[in-house]
């Protein structure tokens, strides 16, 4: 869940364009946390699937490409695009990865 390039995402969702992430969950530790643990409890899903439905909540331009190893993760995967997170546990999740530094978006006109 990095935030560095929250500013480009916004810039480029405004044009339409939309932003493919490298490691779009960030930090891998960042799975491991008990936060996002407890927040996949109280939501009944696995905590890659709310990370998954965070970072499509985060803006509709968003393509993550999670990695699949079998039938069932990629089911949990597709299952992920229809967790409804409520914008309370959202607010936990963005305090999980805050922003680290303000940036200014390098984009100047991407009409």
């Amino acid at each position: 869940m990095q935030r560095d390039d929250d500013v480009l995402i916004d810039a480029l969702a405004a044009a339409g364009i939309a932003y493919m992430p490298h490691l779009p969950l960030g930090d891998p530790r960042l799975l491991e946390s008990a936060t996002l643990s407890a927040v996949a409890t109280r939501v009944g899903a696995a905590p890659m699937q709310v990370a998954l439905a965070w970072l499509l909540k985060r803006s509709p331009n968003i393509l993550p490409i999670p990695g699949t190893a079998s039938l069932a993760h990629l089911s949990e995967n597709i299952a992920a695009a229809a967790l409804d997170l409520p914008p309370s546990e959202i607010e936990v999740l963005d305090d999980i990865a805050p922003r680290r530094h303000a940036m200014k978006c390098p984009v100047k006109d991407v009409s």
